[in-house]
């Protein structure tokens, strides 16, 4: 966790560059992105140097400065008078910085288009000042500051589909469990949110994965794939994974939707996404091979299709869907649904209260977990009711103690034990296979849930005409004590 004292400089810059002029929450952090950057670039250069000079070569390896550069380090800026390092920065280092990218990593090549949009001489000096002073070797600090700074996104009200709240990203990755030697894709990733949480995740669960040089390589340059069509995403994503310690994740500029990704299918071994809904694409866009599975121009409908062509067979996947997904009356709602129900294996339909997502949506959404086998395998699908995610429903979204969540985390684990014994009636229960084709691949959980009703006491009649009878007779005898008492 960071520190309030550092929460407290993140929110001064913050402060200071809405007072400056620059409302947009996410080119505030694209800002900072780029400095983040420019300054791991400087300590990558100085790695170099001290191992050039420990080896005793004075041959630095692949430099990141070329000699005539040094003026434009970190370093070397940091300390200029403001307006000399504005100057600098906003010309010359800038400059530098989109022509980067000879090393080939993502993150060189999303710079490619960087844009130095800082105001003011101060501005810049401020946020240069704190840059400098975040432990950059410390992956759990810088995880946790630029969470902190993506955080800022929800708070502003603004560009909120963007994130994915974190509590729904962990519950969906302790499901889901990642192993070391999964290949994870998210194909609409955003800021890179559900990667993060599932390298945090083998981290923790897994760590002496990372001791193998195959796994370490393997997690630094294969594991992680995301993909997004928009620039700032992808740069802001990029960042995100490097500062929680990813080196070379593929992060790429992709519309997954388009036919130019046609091409790609059977690649991965889990999915985790909540890719944008409630869109309508253009037929003539839409790659042919998803339109194939369902002909459709829905969004929601067509990354369901696009996550099935992208996992291997035994692949999993834990994404959210909007509620019309499970019940949807179309050919290609139905077609969907049968074709996870009777050609894969749907595992679960978790499903979310309907202030999720606010004040951004009020949509109601469910998390849907399935495996692909290409050959069925639904014996029954487990069904989970969220009441309550720890914070108001409102749009305020304030935390408050009553979670299912980790309640979620437990049953799952007895889906195939405990969870097939408990009653329609309960939070949770397993639907077997044949009532979900009888309902027509219907998903939705109020379709099988049942009510509790109150016992009611049913009485013979005779029995109430005899309380009746009882009634007039007191009723009679207490007007005959009223007369005798007015008499």
């Amino acid at each position: 966790m960071i520190t309030g004292e550092l929460r407290s400089k993140i929110d001064r810059v913050w402060d200071a560059f809405w007072s400056g002029g620059i409302s947009n929450p996410l080119e505030v952090i694209e800002q900072i992105t780029y400095l983040l950057f420019l300054r791991r670039l400087d300590m990558r250069q100085q790695l170099a140097e001290n191992k050039a000079r420990v080896t005793g070569t004075g041959v630095i390896e692949d430099p990141v400065y070329l000699p005539g550069q040094a003026h434009l380090r970190w370093s070397r800026f940091k300390g200029d008078e403001p307006r000399a390092m504005f100057d600098l920065v906003s010309g010359e280092v800038f400059a530098f910085l989109r022509d980067l990218g000879a090393d080939g990593s993502t993150y060189s090549h999303h710079m490619r288009d960087a844009r130095f949009t800082i105001p003011t001489p101060a501005l810049l000096a401020k946020v240069v000042d704190l840059a400098d002073e975040l432990p950059l070797d410390d992956r759990d600090t810088n995880g946790d500051l630029y969470e902190y700074l993506l955080s800022k996104i929800a708070s502003a009200g603004v560009n909120g589909q963007f994130r994915t709240p974190r509590h729904i990203i962990a519950l969906m990755v302790d499901l889901m469990a990642p192993r070391p030697d999964d290949e994870i894709c998210d194909p609409a990733c955003g800021t890179a949110g559900f990667l993060v949480a599932a390298g945090e995740y083998v981290r923790a669960h897994h760590p002496n994965a990372l001791a193998d040089a195959r796994q370490r390589a393997h997690f630094h340059s294969s594991m992680f794939h995301g993909y997004d069509f928009d620039s700032t995403m992808l740069r802001i994503g990029s960042m995100n994974m490097l500062l929680h310690g990813v080196e070379r994740p593929d992060i790429a500029y992709r519309d997954s939707l388009s036919q130019d990704a046609a091409g790609e299918r059977d690649l991965y071994t889990l999915i985790l996404a909540n890719p944008p809904f409630a869109g309508s694409l253009d037929y003539e866009a839409t790659a042919k091979n998803l339109q194939d599975v369902a002909k459709t121009r829905k969004t929601e409908l067509l990354f369901l299709a696009l996550f099935l062509r992208l996992l291997k067979p035994g692949g999993r996947a834990a994404v959210i869907v909007p509620d019309g997904v499970l019940f949807g009356s179309s050919r290609a709602h139905r077609e969907l649904r049968r074709l996870l129900v009777e050609d894969h294996k749907l595992d679960a339909v978790v499903k979310l209260p309907s202030g999720v997502f606010r004040p951004y949506a009020g949509v109601s959404t469910a998390i849907l977990i399935f495996t692909k086998t290409n050959s069925g395998g639904t014996d029954g699908v487990w069904f989970y009711d969220v009441q309550a995610d720890g914070f108001s429903l409102d749009d305020k979204r304030n935390p408050i103690d009553a979670s299912d969540l980790n309640d979620v985390r437990a049953r799952w684990l007895e889906r195939d034990g405990t969870e097939l014994g408990r009653r329609r009636t309960d939070q949770s229960f397993v639907v077997p296979k044949a009532d979900i084709v009888a309902q027509d691949y219907d998903l939705s959980i109020n379709r099988y849930k049942e009510v509790v009703h109150d016992d009611v006491e049913h009485r013979t009649p005779a029995e109430i005409i005899a309380d009746i009878e009882a009634l007039d007779a007191d009723l009679a005898a207490g007007l005959a004590e009223l007369k005798a008492l007015l008499t």
